[in-house]
């Protein structure tokens, strides 16, 4: 029985992994004419489906004020209880208008129960839930005990009350099985894993006429290979190792791409990237001014790509994290059937390794084999594109639509109990 849904995050915008996942949650809920809607802070979602209250979004200043007063700190003022208090009261309205706007029967918090970047948010769906019992799924990617700058904080009560909350009528999603293991330690209930996905039984989209001069457009030249890097540029994306990987290659064709901006968390590592560049001549091309959400035009007349146009023309693909809820772009460069070099960061080794996949491997660091596995993938076509292949036919496998379809099936059957 088809239902209305509504979607709820601090924003769903860009392409972040809360904001791409739920789009394919509600692309797949389509098939089975379930209509989605969204509730959040920002939002590029059409207007007329999307809800949008600013004061729901982390950044805005409300929020940011309420932020600064309860991390790295063990007791918290009476004044920011009550404004805590008084936002989540605000936000909780919204959440009922939201709900009789569209004539929900169903809710999907998309991670705002899971890492406390707003808190009087979570609180606010908390509560909504406990008021109205209108079933949940809970699909949680990165839960505050997984991250470092939530671990000191004077909010322990609202966490154990609101991330995630125990209610009878919400069902917890995680992403990875560490995740799941440790919610069952913490919370005493379980939680069904549900990986990232991509849709594997569609083909990639390839270049057209749009994309066709981007590889001009970087600078490159005909023979140059393309190296992409293609994540932000935080620390715990490992990208020292990209460019170590590239300086040990002792090609000068090799162009190290990498697509996105800094400035999530400063700009000294990107710094520290650029002198390292230099040290050992690499050759790294800062793309991100270029790169964006949709395709446009900028204020000097250029083309604005985004991140699927510039895969196709990738020779190769470097994902050296050192830490990864999932792993989205992993997937995305099997999608495009890319060669790629993965660091073994925990979630790898324990998901996504086990199911067969066939990568340039690192353990910590760059090693002489690890090289040498790059340049047999790039100087070898017949090795390199069995190689994708293979990983592609794994990833349909275990990562496609249909493996989200049916999982998306069976926890709303429990919820409701109704097919």
């Amino acid at each position: 029985m088809p239902k209305n849904i509504g979607f709820i995050s601090t924003r769903f915008a860009g392409t972040d992994g809360v904001s791409l996942e739920s789009a394919k949650w509600a692309e797949v809920l389509w098939d089975d004419r379930h209509i989605s809607y969204w509730y959040s802070g920002l939002s590029d979602r059409s207007k007329d489906i999307a809800y949008v209250v600013p004061e729901a979004h982390f950044g805005h200043p409300e929020n940011e004020w309420i932020n600064e007063r309860l991390w790295k700190r063990t007791q918290r003022d009476p004044l920011v209880s009550s404004r805590i208090r008084d936002l989540a009261d605000y936000l909780k309205g919204t959440l009922h208008d939201f709900a009789r706007r569209y004539n929900l029967d169903f809710i999907i918090p998309q991670n705002v129960l899971t890492i406390p970047m707003h808190v009087p948010l979570g609180i606010a769906v908390t509560e909504f839930l406990a008021e109205t019992g209108m079933p949940a799924i809970a699909h949680h990617h990165d839960f505050y005990w997984e991250r470092t700058r939530f671990s000191v904080g004077c909010i322990q009560d609202y966490l154990d009350a609101a991330f995630p909350p125990s209610l009878s009528n919400i069902r917890n999603v995680v992403i990875n099985r560490p995740a799941q293991e440790q919610f069952a330690l913490r919370k005493g209930e379980s939680a069904l894993l549900i990986p990232n996905v991509f849709d594997f039984d569609q083909p990639a989209p390839q270049p057209d006429e749009y994309s066709a001069d981007i590889r001009e457009q970087i600078g490159l030249e005909k023979d140059d290979l393309l190296i992409l890097q293609p994540t932000r540029i935080v620390p715990r994306k490992g990208i020292e190792h990209a460019i170590t990987a590239v300086g040990m290659l002792k090609d000068p064709r090799c162009k190290l791409v990498i697509s996105h901006a800094a400035g999530d968390e400063g700009m000294d590592y990107k710094h520290m990237l650029e002198e390292k560049a230099r040290e050992e001549g690499v050759d790294v091309r800062f793309f991100d001014e270029r790169i964006g959400e949709v395709r446009q035009f900028d204020d000097e007349g250029r083309k604005i790509y985004t991140l699927w146009d510039l895969y196709p023309h990738a020779d190769f693909v470097t994902y050296p994290s050192t830490y990864e809820g999932f792993g989205n772009a992993l997937l995305e460069a099997v999608y495009f059937r890319k060669p790629t070099l993965v660091n073994r960061y925990s979630i790898f080794i324990q998901d996504i390794e086990p199911k067969g996949f066939r990568f340039a491997l690192m353990d910590g660091i760059v090693t002489n084999r690890v090289v040498r596995e790059i340049k047999r993938i790039l100087d070898d076509p017949a090795y390199r594109e069995e190689m994708c292949e293979h990983n592609y036919r794994v990833a349909r496998r275990h990562y496609s639509y249909t493996v989200l379809r049916r999982s998306l099936r069976t926890l709303m059957t429990a919820l409701t109990g109704l097919n």
